[in-house]
C-alpha cells in the first residue's frame, strides 16, 4: 500500500501540538487575521481612489459623542478607532506579553537572550537609518513610523514563503514581537502624545495600581479588570496621553499563572457532581469552577484576541490605509525622501538590524537560536520583520499633521510590505541551497530511546528497537497495532518496540487527550493498558469516556483525572512532539527501525525485511 494510502497527515505545516493551548490559539488567531487585514487594506485603497472616495473620507471624519448629563466625550470616528479600539487592540497584547514573561518563552531567560536582542537591533537600526535620510524638519518627526512589526501580516507572510516546516522560528519570531511591541508603545507614550494633564494622569497611575492590587490579591474575575480598564483609558485621554498607553500597561498589569492543582481538582469535582446532579445550582457552581481554573490573563485573551485579530485591527486598517493616490499624488510619493526612507528603514534596517544581531549575540554565546533554526532562516524572518504596517500606520498618524507626508509615509510602508514579504521570499529560498529547508526531511532519530522515559516493550538491551510516532485517533495507527504483534512473536527477545506520541490535532480533535490519558495512565503503572483500550475504542473518546476507561483498568480515578489536566503531563506528550518535528515525522504512524527513518509501506514484512 502506499504510504500517501497508509498515513494520517497533519493538515497544517506545522506541529501543532508541539506547543501550548494559548500559543496555538495565538498562532491560529493571527494567521486568520492576517486574510482580512489584507482585505481591509485593499478595500480602503480602492474605496479612496474610486468615484466615492469623499464619502470615505467624509465617513471617518464624523464626529460621534457619548454623553451623560454634563459629560461629554466627543471624536470623530477614525479617533474612535484609533483611540479607542486600538487601545483594546494593545490591551490584548500587554496580556500576551504578561503571559510570556509569566509562564511563557520569556521565562527562561537564556532562551528569550537572542530574540530580545535581535528585537533591540530591528528597532534601532530602522530608526537610525530614517534620521540618516531626514534629520531635520517635519518629516524628522516620523522615525518611529519604522520601528514597529505587524505580527499578523509578518505570520501570514511566512505561512506563505517560509520554510515548509516552521514551528520554531515562529516562536521565535513572536518573541520577538513581544519586544517589539513594549518598545513601540513606550515610544509613542514618550514621543507622540500631547501636553500632559497632571491631575489626570495621577488618576491614570491609581488605576493602574487599583488593578495590579488586583491581580496580585488574586481578583479572578473579568469585570472588575474591565471596568478599572475602562476608567483608566478615560484618565489617560484626559492626561494627553495616547491610549495605547492605558491598553497596554493595563494588559501587563493583568497576572497570568499556570493552572493551580487545588482549581483544577475542584473544578472537576464540581463538574462530577453536576454528572451526578444536574440542576440549575450545581451546573453554575461547575462552571465557575472550570472559569476559575483558568488565570483572568487567558480568559481574556481568549474572549478578545478574535475580535481584535478579526474586527478591530482590519477596522483600523480600513480607516487608515486609504490615501488617494489620484492627481500626481503616487507620482509624487514616488519620488519623495520620506516615502523611501520609510522603504529603506522598514526593509534594509529590519533586515540587518534583527539579522545582523542576532549572529553577533549567538557568537558571544549570549543564548542559542531555537532548534531547527539556522541564520538563513532568521535572516528571512528579518526581512518579513520589515511589514510594519499597524503600529506604522497608527504612528504616521501622531507623527505628521501635513497630510501630503501621511500620504507619502503611507505608500511607503505598504511598499515597503510588498519589498519585505519578496525579500524574505528570495532570503528563504537562498538559504534552502545552503540546507536549511525541510523540503528534505529528518531522516534521523532525534532522541535517542531513554528507557527511563520512554514507553518501551521487549528487552532494553534487544539488538534491534522500532519506534513508532503514533495518535490514538488516527486509523492507520490502530491498523498498526497487529503488525507490531507480529513483530514482536516473530522476533521475541531480539526486538523492543517504543511508542512515543504525535497527536494530529488539527485532523483529530480528541487525540491529544488521549495521549494525556494514556500518560496519566502510565503514571500508575498502566499505560500500554490503556494504550491498547484507546485504539480499541478510537471513536469514544471524550472525557467522561477517559474516566471510564481508566476505572475499567483498576486505576485509581480521582489521581488519574488529576494528571489527566496536569501540566506535567501535558508537557510530556509535548516532548514527543517536539522529538517527531525534529525526527521528519509529518505523520501518522511514522517508523524508525533504530535511528533510521522508514519509508514506504509499514506491513508486517517490510518492516521485518
Amino acid at each position: 500500500m502506499p504510504t500517501t494510502r497508509s498515513q494520517t497527515r497533519a493538515k497544517r505545516r506545522s506541529l501543532a501540538a508541539q506547543l501550548s493551548a494559548p500559543v496555538r490559539s495565538f498562532l491560529h488567531t493571527e494567521a486568520g487575521g492576517a486574510g482580512i487585514l489584507l482585505a481591509a487594506t485593499a478595500l480602503a485603497l480602492a474605496w479612496a481612489n474610486s468615484p466615492w472616495s469623499g464619502v470615505y473620507f467624509r465617513l471617518w471624519s464624523t464626529p460621534a459623542a457619548i454623553s451623560l448629563g454634563p459629560w461629554n466625550l466627543s471624536m470623530s470616528l477614525g479617533h474612535w478607532v484609533n483611540d479607542g479600539l486600538m487601545a483594546l487592540f494593545f490591551f490584548v497584547i500587554g496580556l500576551e506579553v504578561r503571559r510570556e514573561f509569566s509562564v511563557g518563552e520569556l521565562t527562561n531567560p537564556r532562551r528569550a537572550a537572542i530574540p530580545m536582542v535581535a528585537a533591540l537591533g530591528g528597532l534601532i537600526l530602522p530608526a537610525l537609518i530614517y534620521l540618516a535620510f531626514l534629520p531635520s524638519g517635519d518629516a524628522s518627526a516620523g522615525w518611529g513610523v519604522v520601528i514597529g512589526t505587524d505580527t499578523a501580516f509578518m505570520l501570514g507572510a511566512l505561512a506563505v514563503v517560509g520554510p515548509t516546516f516552521a514551528t520554531q522560528l515562529r516562536i521565535f519570531l513572536l518573541t520577538l514581537t513581544v519586544i517589539d511591541d513594549i518598545v513601540a508603545v513606550s515610544v509613542i507614550g514618550l514621543f507622540y502624545s500631547d501636553a500632559l494633564d497632571v491631575t489626570a494622569l495621577l488618576i491614570m497611575l491609581v488605576f493602574a495600581v487599583a488593578m495590579g492590587v488586583m491581580s496580585r490579591i488574586g481578583v479572578w474575575q473579568s469585570a472588575p479588570y474591565i471596568l478599572v480598564g475602562l476608567a483608566m483609558w478615560l484618565a489617560t485621554l484626559q492626561a494627553g496621553l495616547h491610549a495605547s498607553i492605558a491598553g497596554m500597561l493595563g494588559g501587563l498589569l493583568v497576572g497570568a499563572t499556570a493552572p493551580a492543582r487545588e482549581d483544577v481538582e475542584g473544578a472537576a469535582k464540581r463538574f462530577r457532581a453536576f454528572r451526578q446532579s444536574p440542576d440549575v445550582e450545581v451546573g453554575h457552581s461547575a462552571r465557575l469552577g472550570l472559569v476559575r481554573a483558568v488565570s483572568v490573563n487567558e480568559r481574556l485573551q481568549l474572549n478578545l484576541h478574535p475580535w481584535t485579530s478579526f474586527v478591530i485591527v482590519p477596522l483600523f486598517a480600513l480607516a487608515n490605509a486609504g490615501v488617494d493616490l489620484r492627481h500626481g499624488v503616487l507620482q509624487d510619493a514616488l519620488t519623495s525622501t520620506v516615502t523611501w526612507a520609510v522603504v529603506v528603514a522598514l526593509v534594509v534596517g529590519k533586515f540587518l538590524g534583527i539579522g545582523l544581531t542576532s549572529v553577533a549575540a549567538v557568537r558571544a554565546r549570549l543564548g542559542q537560536l531555537p532548534i531547527g533554526v539556522g541564520f538563513g532562516h532568521v535572516f528571512g524572518g528579518a526581512a518579513l520583520s520589515g511589514i510594519g504596517f499597524t503600529v506604522s500606520l497608527l504612528i504616521i498618524g501622531l507623527a505628521f499633521t501635513d497630510q501630503r507626508l501621511r500620504n507619502e509615509a503611507t505608500v511607503g510602508v505598504l511598499i515597503a510590505a510588498v519589498v519585505a514579504t519578496a525579500l524574505g521570499w528570495a532570503v528563504f529560498r537562498i538559504a534552502a541551497r545552503w540546507g536549511q529547508t525541510d523540503a528534505d526531511l529528518p531522516r534521523r532519530l532525534d532522541r535517542g530511546v531513554d528507557t527511563a522515559t520512554d514507553h518501551v516493550q521487549g528487552p532494553n538491551d534487544a539488538p534491534l528497537t522500532l519506534v513508532e510516532y503514533g495518535d490514538f485517533e488516527c486509523p492507520f495507527c490502530a491498523r498498526t497495532t497487529g503488525v507490531i504483534d507480529e513483530l514482536q512473536e516473530r522476533f521475541g527477545a531480539d526486538l523492543r518496540y517504543v511508542f512515543r506520541h504525535l497527536p494530529l490535532v488539527d485532523v483529530h480533535p480528541h487525540a491529544e487527550v488521549a495521549s494525556r490519558a494514556a500518560e496519566a495512565a502510565g503514571a500508575q503503572g498502566r499505560f500500554w493498558e490503556m494504550h491498547d483500550v484507546l485504539f480499541a475504542h478510537q471513536d469514544e473518546l471524550e472525557y467522561e469516556d477517559l474516566a471510564g476507561y481508566a476505572a475499567d483498568i483498576g486505576l485509581d480515578v480521582e489521581e488519574f483525572l488529576r494528571d489527566l489536566d496536569s501540566p506535567e503531563v501535558a508537557a510530556r506528550v509535548r516532548v514527543d512532539v517536539a522529538s517527531a518535528e525534529a525526527s521528519g515525522a509529518r505523520g501518522t504512524p511514522t517508523f524508525f527501525i533504530g535511528e533510521a527513518r522508514h519509508t514506504g509501506p509499514h506491513d508486517t514484512e517490510t518492516l521485518a525485511t
